[in-house]
């Protein structure tokens, strides 16, 4: 069984200049409840991926992910919930990890988030001068909620 561990934070700051690589991401879900069944169209890659509910501190999580061709990800875009996430994720390595930097377009226009992914809960990791406030186990930062209710329409951020 694989489980992601990763904490997530907003960003405060210029984060493009320390960027290795970038990609555009679009995404759909086909569920979002309990569980999500993600599909996700990153550059020329398409993916399917399971989600199980996050632990109580919103930490980690069952992760299952597999490649499917990018036009499979295209027909299976048609069965998604309303609502796309779009979004370019750039790469910024920090000590011994890589953040993973998401701005957000359309909708989630305004949106800057980081994350990392990490081996153990209690991992100890470098922060960059970019991070921002914690929003770890805030269920309204998940990319499956912003599908569904959007930044744009937050009366706080």
């Amino acid at each position: 069984m694989s489980f992601e561990i990763e904490r997530k934070f907003l960003v405060a700051g210029e984060f493009k200049s320390h960027a290795y690589a970038s990609s555009r991401i679009r995404q759909g879900y086909i569920a979002s409840g309990r569980c999500t069944v993600r599909v996700r169209i990153r550059d020329d890659k398409g993916y399917l991926t399971i989600k199980g509910p996050s632990d109580a501190a919103g930490i980690s999580r069952y992760e299952f992910e597999t490649e499917v061709s990018v036009r499979d990800a295209e027909d299976l875009m048609k069965l998604c919930e309303p609502g796309i996430v779009d979004k370019t994720r750039y790469l910024v390595r920090s000590g011994k990890h890589v953040f993973e930097v998401d701005e957000f377009y359309g909708d989630n226009e305004g949106l800057v988030m980081a994350e990392v992914e990490l081996s153990a809960e209690d991992e100890a990791f470098e922060k960059p001068g970019f991070i921002g406030r914690e929003v770890t186990g805030d269920r309204r930062y998940y990319n499956s909620h912003l599908r569904a209710y959007p930044y744009k329409l937050w009366k706080d951020g």
